[in-house]
């Protein structure tokens, strides 16, 4: 079995999900770890998956004859390294450019965003627009103050949680 890295869009329609983890399972594929997201019609997704060689070309042809689906792939490897993971949340005021900004500040630090989901809402009891994100970086050990300090010098607004698991 390989590994394999899928993005997924697609008009969205009921039994869209169910469509796809059929045809993985139809030829012996495990799936592994996904997002998915629908926006404004729109279904959107990333998948991994363990799929046996052998009928990878059959899997991308079932894919393409999905109505509208697009699609992307690239054959992974289980990367292991010493490097430390942390979970964090972040909590500011919406802006221009505030994802560019923390972007910044962690390739300043060569720190690598592994997992990245961000939401724009409006605070209930204020109606401020606010910008959540939720993010994975992999890092050294003690480069978690370095990090934690260059997210708050973004602004004044800034909340930063880091979350343990």
């Amino acid at each position: 079995m390989l590994r394999y890295l899928i993005t997924l869009q697609a008009n969205d329609k009921e039994g869209l999900v169910e469509d796809i983890a059929n045809k993985i399972s139809h030829y012996g594929g495990n799936w592994l770890d996904s997002e998915m997201r629908s926006i404004d019609g729109v279904f959107a997704a990333i998948l991994q998956i363990e799929f046996p060689p052998q009928h990878w070309p059959l899997l991308l042809d079932d894919l393409t004859a999905i109505d509208s689906l697009t699609f992307t792939h690239a054959q992974t490897s289980k990367i292991d390294t010493n490097l430390k993971r942390a979970h964090f949340r972040l909590v500011a005021y919406d802006r221009i450019g505030l994802v560019q900004d923390i972007s910044n500040k962690m390739h300043a630090l060569n720190i690598n965003i592994e997992r990245f989901s961000s939401q724009y809402e409006t605070a209930s009891h204020t109606g401020i627009a606010l910008f959540r994100a939720d993010f994975n970086v992999s890092m050294k050990d003690e480069q978690e103050e370095e990090l934690t300090q260059s997210l708050y010098a973004i602004g004044d607004d800034v909340v930063l949680d880091k979350i343990e698991e």
